[in-house]
């Protein structure tokens, strides 16, 4: 059901979802492996589609750790609300700052985004990726998947160690970026991609 309402979103908005098939669980794996769900406190994921990558921030949040879920469409995200009620729901990965303070957290340990940043304007990208950047710990990953390597350069003037895992086994296959905000007193170092 769920690869069939994707398939529909596609076709009928294709720059808003982005592929033509949901995330396989081996790029699942890749974006969530990352995360120390021991002491994690707050996640977000921007762009959660039918949910593949919420399912496991569901499974292995412990229950003091909020998860904020953003999802444009709204059938989309009714779906998920009613599949994990326990979650937090909003529409707009722009407002990731503003929902971040009204949801009382100090800041993301943890920011996964699935979002389809190559169809956007540079002009939307800023916007999110500002949120993004302000919105996360110091020390906190933002974990992207993409199909090419587009974002590659901006990602690398907003973060100090950007790290690229690729992932065949995914229609198309995929990019992983694990990219580390600085620490607050470590002063400006020289960023690394690699």
């Amino acid at each position: 059901m769920g690869k069939l309402l994707f398939l529909y979103k596609f076709l009928t908005s294709p720059r808003s979802v982005g592929s033509i098939t949901p995330s396989s669980r081996f790029l699942a794996h890749a974006m969530v492996k990352p995360i120390d769900f021991s002491k994690t406190k707050a996640i977000a994921e921007l762009g959660a589609g039918t949910g593949i990558f919420t399912k496991y921030l569901h499974q292995y949040r412990k229950n003091d750790c909020k998860v904020v879920v953003f999802e444009r469409d709204d059938q989309l995200r009714h779906r998920l609300e009613a599949t994990y009620p326990e979650l937090h729901y909003h529409n707009n990965a722009a407002d990731i700052h503003q929902v971040m303070h009204t949801l009382n957290i100090e800041g993301f340990d943890y920011i996964l985004s699935g979002l389809p940043f190559a169809n956007f304007s540079q002009e939307l990208r800023d916007k999110i990726m500002d949120g993004v950047e302000k919105s996360l710990k110091p020390d906190g990953l933002f974990i992207a998947f993409q199909y090419s390597h587009q974002m590659k350069r901006q990602l690398a003037e907003r973060f100090e160690q950007i790290h690229i895992d690729f992932v065949p086994l995914n229609i198309p296959p995929a990019f992983v970026y694990r990219c580390k905000k600085q620490a607050a007193a470590s002063g400006r170092r020289e960023r690394q991609a690699y």
